[in-house]
């Protein structure tokens, strides 16, 4: 109980100093919305007027009074579940923003995460068990160059192959111009306009836990249970599954975790390249308008999403490992 206690702790104190920062690093940007706001409508070249400025920001119910007193504010907001009026969605909600948004980057990045998880496991296995041959050597030197290449490069080479060379696939968006809802059409053409952005990412994604678990894998075969277990004549399927691979997988257990606790972050650059209506591309937007609540909550989120999903891990990995439990005891 030490052992889960001390980890519940650590969350919370994490916790708390993620949402404080989470709440003075976006005033650290130079620039006030109100500004960015009054500029848009009036034109790029036309002077600003203070008034307007004023009246905007009143509108907007744009913070004000001192850093502390801002601060207060922020945490009773957050404990009542208030996150504010989006500035680049005004006058919606950032809840009913994000609400739209969200289910696009769980969909892609949740099923990219766990595709890619599977991939790799299972390649890195393989390549462990068959190492120093040619599958071994063509999978690590293939996942050392793919690992060099930025997904969002990716993104911009298929974009340019297949959408607009070939004009396999649509260049952005999340659906064509159908009405949204929960039916056969509508659901066909959001898996069609999704297998780009879903390859930009899987073609990079399997490579941590391809090297990973080869690696903890190959140090596993040279343990003592596994030249017990060949010395009893057990088939090498059942070593190379139920011995080596299990016990290596446990490390990539909070690995995992940690990769779908971002989820909710999705990737920027790459929903920003298509066009896709996801998390990734509010937060450009919230980023380039200083849309401090719809930041803030964003960012707030993704922390959220990782801690809970660090937490879990950790105890996940104190009730599979007993000598995690020993080793902080």
């Amino acid at each position: 109980m030490r052992y889960f206690a001390r980890k519940i702790a650590f969350f919370l104190a994490t916790l708390w100093a993620a949402i404080t920062l989470n709440f003075i690093i976006p005033r650290l940007q130079p620039g006030d919305p109100a500004e960015v706001m009054v500029q848009k409508l009036a034109g790029k070249d036309a002077q600003i007027n203070p008034a307007a400025v004023e009246a905007m920001r009143a509108m907007l119910g744009a913070p004000d009074g001192s850093l502390f007193e801002q601060y207060l504010a922020y945490l009773k907001a957050l404990a009542h579940g208030d996150f504010g009026i989006s500035y680049t969605y005004y006058p919606y909600p950032v809840t009913e923003v994000i609400g739209q948004a969200l289910p696009w980057t769980l969909v892609l990045v949740g099923v990219t995460q766990i595709l890619a998880f599977v991939i790799g496991i299972s390649l890195g296995a393989y390549a462990a068990w068959r190492r120093n041959t040619r599958f071994d050597s063509i999978v690590t030197l293939g996942s050392t160059f793919l690992g060099t290449l930025p997904s969002f490069w990716i993104a911009l080479l298929l974009l340019f192959i297949f959408g607009y060379t070939v004009g396999w696939f649509p260049t952005g968006g999340g659906y064509s111009a159908t009405t949204p809802g929960l039916n056969g059409a509508f659901v066909a053409d959001a898996a069609y306009h999704s297998i780009l952005p879903a390859l930009s990412l899987l073609i990079t994604a399997p490579i941590g836990w391809i090297l990973g678990m080869r690696n903890t894998m190959v140090m596993n075969l040279g343990e003592d249970y596994i030249r017990l277990a060949k010395a009893k004549g057990l088939p090498d399927r059942v070593v190379a599954l139920r011995y080596a691979a299990r016990n290596a997988l446990l490390p990539s257990v909070t690995g995992f975790a940690i990769a779908l606790g971002g989820v909710l972050g999705g990737s920027i650059l790459v929903e920003k390249i298509y066009d896709y209506p996801g998390m990734g591309r509010l937060m450009g937007e919230a980023i380039g308008n200083r849309d401090f609540p719809l930041l803030q909550t964003l960012l707030l989120f993704i922390i959220i999403g990782v801690l809970l999903a660090n937490l879990i891990a950790d105890l996940l990995y104190g009730v599979l490992d007993p000598r995690a439990r020993r080793s902080e005891s």
